[in-house]
Order: structure tokens, then C-alpha cells, then sequence
């Protein structure tokens, strides 16, 4: 596929699907994200992948590589074609959920989460975490999750999850947990009062743009990128989502399940970037360092943020989302990665690649490139 360039209407794409040449930093940046999504497939590290780059109010570059997988012939992948998400579910449904309850004075940072998840027994160690201590991920819960544990209990899965031993004093150690963030996707609907799909299409998508984003499953077909299968000779899960505990409660889970598109990750971003301008946006008020998560980056609420600006998330299938609101640069990685098993080698290696690229202060001028179709 190459690299494509649009001009400065919505990330979705140009009329006719001509594009124009992009400028500045994303006519820098765009061939050097060519190169690296070419060598990721190149390497046998994934079928294909596909990414959106642009400023906010700019231009914005749409580069790609590969085919979507083997099962789908020799499509390639397009700015359309569906990725299982991951956790990036955590930041488009959770995360802007939670500031919606905020503003609406349903919800309380830092009350403990069991005020909000209906009758429970008292003295469960969970009920006492807060919903601050679970966006930043210290809220000390068990890191390892697998909800078909308890396929057998009759009681309430909030009660489940409240009830289970933390692992370390809430506020004290930032370690990332899934189960968390599966708790607040059975907490919102309770108080926004509709299901979790719902909330999400209506309240988060259909605001921002997003056309193509959906809970799992989607079907399969060539504009949907398959994942791994559960053993190395069987099928791929396509259009299902990938994750386990997501799965074991009908595909949609505060934790992931999300499809989404490289054209609707950028429109997000695009969604974002606009708002932050505003001094009580939520983004804004997310991306306080809360807690050092990893040399280079600290955890705001559910998002990351690099010492150089860089606010960021991933999702396990290999999927990421890069948002810089000084610069108004942005972002938007979809890749299955997770096709050729779990152990994704080249994936670390490539986001803090990315990282270092949109948070470039200042870029080499640009080579000439020509306009083309996608």
C-alpha cells in the first residue's frame, strides 16, 4: 500500500479516494512510518498493518503494509479494515464513560468503587478500591484475570471480582490489571442507564465520528484482520475478539472487545485533540502523571504519558493510539501482530520507534513525494 496523503478535511478520507500530499511534520514522519510498518512485515512479525498520521487542523498521511492475512488473498490493508482492539477498549469506552458519570455527578473518583455496584456483603477488599485507584491501575486487584472461574457461581460478577484478595495496598503500586476496568464496564451501565454496547455507540462513537467502530463480533470477511488461533494448526478467530475474559461475556467488556478502523482511531484523536482545548476536559484532567509506570512514562488516568509529551495506549493484538496535545500530532497504529503468536517481539520495539517520531520537536525537510491512490 505504501503511503497515501490527504489534505486537511476529516481523517476518514478524501473525496474520490484521491489524496494529496501531506506537510510538515506528517510529510517527514509518514515515509518513516512506511518504513517501519514495511519492516515489521517484511520480518514475518505480522501480516499487515496500517497506520494514520496527521496534526490537528493539518494534513494527516494514511500508510500501509502487507495484506490483512493470509486467509483474506492479497488484500491489503486500508484505513477501513477492522482490528480487534484490544484494550484499547479501556480508552474509548471506559475511560470516556467514567468522565461522562463524572460530569454528570453520577460518580466519584475517589469513592470506593463498591458504592456503585449495587448490594454487596461487606468488608470485600475490592469494594474498597476507588475508581481513581482503578484508572491509574494501583488499585492493588489481581493482575491475573479469567472471569471462567467463575462460571459456576450464581453470584453477581462485581460481587466475584470485589470479593478476591488484593494483591497490594490500593495507591501504593502501579502494576496493569484487566479486571479493574471489566469491574467499571458492569458499573456504567448501572448508572448511566443503558448496556455497556450502547453507552459506548451513542454517548462516545457517534459523537466523535466514528463510523466503524462496533463490539465484538463483527463476521469475517476481507476488511477484517484476523487474530491467533488457539492452537498453532487450527483456525484463526476472525471477527470474534480475541480476548478471553472478554469473550466469556458475550464479546463486549470494559476491558476490551472493541473493533475499530485506523480512519476511526484518528477521527477519535482528531475528537480529542479539539476538546482538550478546553481547560475542563477530560483528557486534559487525564493526563496527570499519577504514578511512574515504566522508565520513560507515567499512568494518568488509563492513559500512559512518555516523558517527552507523549500520551499514549496499546492494545494486546497490536494495536496502539499516539496523541500529542502541544503539538496537535496524532497517531493511530492497527496491526494483528497477534496472528503469529504472543510473544510479538518487534511490537515494544516499534512503539517506542513511534513514540520518538511524534514527539519530535523539530523534522528534516521533507523529500518530494507523489500523489496516489488508495
Amino acid at each position: 500500500m505504501g503511503a497515501s496523503r490527504e489534505g486537511s478535511g476529516g481523517p476518514g478520507g478524501s473525496e474520490g479516494g484521491r489524496v494529496v500530499v501531506g506537510e510538515g511534520w506528517v510529510g517527514c514522519a509518514g515515509p518513516r512510518v512506511d518504513r517501519l510498518l514495511s519492516g515489521l512485515v517484511a520480518g514475518g512479525q505480522s501480516p499487515g498493518a496500517v497506520a494514520v498520521l496527521g496534526t490537528l487542523g493539518g494534513s494527516r498521511m494514511v500508510v500501509g503494509a502487507g495484506v490483512v492475512a493470509p486467509e483474506c488473498g492479497d488484500a491489503a490493508p486500508t484505513r477501513h479494515t477492522r482490528y480487534d482492539a484490544a484494550s484499547l477498549t479501556k480508552v474509548m469506552v471506559v475511560w470516556p464513560l467514567v468522565g461522562i458519570a463524572l460530569d454528570a455527578g453520577l460518580l466519584d473518583l475517589d469513592r470506593p468503587v463498591g458504592t456503585y455496584a449495587g448490594e454487596l456483603p461487606q468488608g470485600l477488599p475490592g469494594a474498597a478500591v476507588t475508581v481513581r485507584q482503578i484508572l491509574t491501575h494501583t488499585a492493588g486487584l489481581m493482575a491475573r484475570t479469567r472471569i471462567d472461574s467463575y462460571g459456576s457461581s450464581r453470584l453477581p460478577l462485581a460481587e466475584l471480582i470485589c470479593a478476591e484478595p488484593l494483591e497490594s495496598v490500593p495507591g501504593t503500586v502501579h502494576r496493569y490489571v484487566d479486571r479493574g476496568f471489566i469491574l467499571l464496564g458492569l458499573i456504567l451501565p448501572r448508572l448511566l442507564g443503558m448496556p455497556l454496547e450502547r453507552l459506548a455507540q451513542e454517548l462516545v462513537w457517534e459523537p466523535a465520528g466514528l463510523t466503524r467502530t462496533t463490539y465484538s463480533p463483527v463476521g469475517r470477511g476481507p476488511d477484517v484482520a484476523p487474530t491467533m488461533g488457539h492452537f498453532p494448526d487450527g483456525p484463526r478467530m476472525w471477527g470474534q475478539v480475541h480476548d478471553d475474559n472478554a469473550a466469556f461475556l458475550g464479546g463486549a467488556a470494559g476491558n476490551a472487545g472493541v473493533f475499530t478502523t485506523a480512519a476511526d482511531l484518528a477521527a477519535y484523536a482528531v475528537h480529542l485533540l479539539t476538546a482538550h482545548d478546553a481547560p475542563t476536559s477530560w483528557l486534559r484532567r487525564s493526563i496527570q502523571g499519577h504514578v511512574k509506570a515504566r522508565p520513560g512514562a507515567a499512568r494518568g488516568l488509563a492513559w500512559l504519558v512518555s516523558d517527552t509529551g507523549v500520551v499514549h495506549h496499546h492494545g494486546f493484538t497490536g494495536t496502539s493510539l499516539f496523541l500529542v496535545p502541544d503539538t496537535g500530532r496524532y497517531l493511530a497504529l492497527c496491526t494483528n501482530v497477534i496472528y503469529h503468536g504472543r510473544e510479538r517481539r518487534a511490537l515494544p520495539g516499534l512503539r517506542a520507534d513511534l513514540i520518538k517520531l511524534i514527539a519530535e520537536q523539530t523534522a528534516p525537510p521533507r523529500k518530494a513525494a507523489t500523489t496516489r491512490d488508495i
